[in-house]
């Protein structure tokens, strides 16, 4: 008894309990159970032992209830992160679809800027005989030290004004970087939605356009204009001085031709650049589908999904009345059977859906 003095100290059910020593002292000292009644033997009654199951199949067939609990948990949480990608590609979507409309807005209005320039330029050559642009006369001072005949003068001196010149006498525009290669499958998309082809052949060829292709495509689109912009950037800001210039001069010989070949080229500019917003748009618009195309498949697979997660609850209810029948063993059958079936449903949208 000493030994279990040392032990116990204050003794509380818990201690008796959960230390094995104590309980194996108790047992030794044989002491009467009636004064500590929770160290009687427990017995199991015989008719529960006979309603349990005793085989390995039993015993997985009642934990059938627990496993398709957690199917049923593992699906439910599948089908709402398949939703929330959906619901992230939709929004994604609708992001690139304003980036594109912005760009299909810049190709219009330089379309009908070049259209205006066209128009302007056929009035004036049908209303007046206009020349090819001649250099010389530009300099040709109608008042004795006339300011804008010097200013003239300055800028046909200056490399900026000798490029922008020479652009204007050949109608043609600065040089600008060569067009980057772009890959073959984002060339078949784009000419599938060119074709108006069905849907499913669109999104069958843009699952091979894999985004960080598609991104670098675009960037290299938006970087070949930025590069056109400020090519043409140094020819604009001489036209514009010389234009100033010749408005100074009321009577200068060369003032009609200078607008001639300023009308052409800026027809010709705004032409180049509504092509560059038109390349960029449509890259934009291969993104908004591509987006679209996986925000619908992830939301197929949410249903699919939630669809399996229907089956393993089925699952679970049977199984939970098998516990309370009787009979249990077909209904075992066929909660495992609906449990099985989910699983391997949900296994087939996850790999192939």
């Amino acid at each position: 008894m000493s030994e279990l003095c040392a032990l116990c100290g204050p003794l509380t059910f818990s201690t008796l309990i959960f230390n094995p020593r104590l309980r194996s002292i108790f047992t030794r000292a044989r002491l009467p159970t009636e004064l500590f009644p929770f160290m009687a033997k427990i017995e199991i009654p015989d008719a529960l032992k006979a309603d349990m199951p005793q085989t390995l199949l039993g015993r997985i067939m009642s934990a059938t209830p627990i496993v398709m609990t957690v199917i049923a948990t593992m699906l439910a949480g599948l089908a709402s992160s398949e939703m929330t990608k959906a619901q992230y590609d939709r929004s994604l979507a609708a992001q690139q679809q304003s980036k594109a409309g912005d760009q299909w807005s810049f190709f219009q209005a330089k379309r009908l800027r070049s259209a205006l320039q066209h128009n302007t330029l056929d009035l004036l050559q049908a209303a007046n005989d206009t020349r090819p642009l001649d250099i010389a006369a530009l300099t040709q001072p109608i008042a004795p030290a006339s300011a804008a005949t010097e200013k003239i003068i300055a800028l046909l001196t200056s490399e900026a004004g000798q490029n922008a010149f020479a652009l204007l006498q050949k109608g043609e525009l600065p040089a600008t970087p060569a067009v980057t290669p772009v890959a073959p499958e984002v060339t078949a998309a784009l000419r599938a939605i060119e074709d108006l082809k069905p849907d499913a052949e669109i999104a069958a060829l843009l699952t091979k356009v894999s985004d960080t292709i598609l991104t670098e495509t675009i960037v290299a689109a938006k970087e070949r204009s930025d590069a056109f912009d400020a090519a043409t950037k140094p020819v604009n800001q001489v036209i514009d001085a010389t234009e100033t210039a010749l408005q100074q001069q009321a009577n200068s010989p060369a003032k009609r031709d200078f607008t001639a070949a300023r009308l052409r080229f800026a027809a010709l500019r705004y032409d180049a650049e509504a092509r560059l917003n038109q390349a960029i748009a449509s890259l934009y618009e291969l993104q908004v589908r591509k987006n679209n195309f996986s925000a619908e498949r992830h939301h197929h697979r949410s249903q699919r999904f939630f669809f399996g997660m229907l089956g393993a609850q089925m699952a679970v209810i049977i199984s939970t009345f098998a516990i309370a029948a009787r009979q249990r063993n077909l209904l075992w059958t066929l909660a495992a059977a609906a449990g099985v079936t989910a699983l391997l449903f949900a296994a087939w949208v996850y790999l192939y859906v």
